[in-house]
């Protein structure tokens, strides 16, 4: 089966768009604030462009963001008069979910442990460093065990600012790896204990999960601040900025696998 689908992350500051053209990730994937609705819409439908005369077309997506999941609907629905495509809703979740209540678990977290599967077929840890910083560990079998949740770069930047009297605000833009071992003005220094801070956590909890799953696992990074935070550690085995939605694809893929051959 060939696969042709615009695929639509939706998660809690962007809305993340790329194409699969013949199963292949075609282009430049647009990252967009999710309260830019325009923009994010008529980057929904330069990327059904490229799709919409192939065989097998569709708009596939996922979100942990009701609102603009909602949204995206309706905007598909009315620029392009087509449905979108919902992992978890429409198709079956790509993977085995072992946690209490599976239903709960962000579906991105599952997906970007799929995909990781998919490259590693072995016990695989995936950061994913955005709005929250998470980790989602599976074993042997690629199912899902479960993970840790804490806050992510900028929440953590944003809070020291808000929470204190006279910290200052810290841009994104200026969030990068110390160049010193010593931060020698507040800014610098609050950037210090951010960036080891999630990398001091990181490394704990792999050690952790390495312990109980008897091995090392593989380390997939993704995220926006995947870069920033994790570049050349060699505790990552790679950053996969799409990761999401190349699990995005293979929930669609599988999907159609299973019930196409019943």
């Amino acid at each position: 089966m060939e696969i042709n689908l615009v695929v639509v992350n939706v998660g809690n500051s962007r809305v993340a768009i790329g194409s699969f053209v013949a199963g292949e990730l075609t282009g430049d994937v647009e990252r967009i604030a999710v309260v830019r609705r325009e923009e994010w819409a008529q980057a929904v439908e330069r990327a059904w462009q490229r799709i919409s005369g192939r065989e097998n077309a569709a708009i596939v997506a996922a979100g942990v963001n009701p609102d603009v999941q909602s949204a995206l609907s309706d905007v598909v629905s009315e620029r392009i008069d087509r449905r979108v495509v919902w992992v978890g809703k429409d198709l079956d979740l790509p993977i085995k979910v072992l946690t209490d209540e599976p239903e709960k678990t962000g579906i991105d977290r599952i997906l970007n442990v799929a995909a990781a599967y998919e490259q590693t077929e072995m016990e695989t840890v995936v950061v994913d460093a955005g709005t929250a910083i998470t980790l989602s560990a599976c074993n042997d079998a690629g199912e899902f065990l479960g993970g840790a949740i804490a806050p992510g770069v900028r929440m953590q930047l944003d809070a020291l600012h808000e929470r204190t009297a006279a910290l200052p605000l810290i841009t994104t833009e200026e969030f990068k790896a110390p160049d010193e071992p010593y931060g020698q003005n507040t800014k610098q220094a609050m950037l210090h204990g951010v960036y080891h801070g999630i990398r001091g956590m990181v490394k704990e909890i792999v050690e952790a999960y390495a312990t109980q799953m008897g091995k090392w696992p593989e380390v997939v990074a993704t995220g926006g601040d995947a870069q920033a935070l994790f570049s050349g550690w060699e505790i990552v085995t790679g950053i996969t900025p799409d990761l999401t939605l190349y699990g995005i694809a293979k929930a669609y893929a599988d999907h159609h696998i299973k019930h196409d051959s019943e």
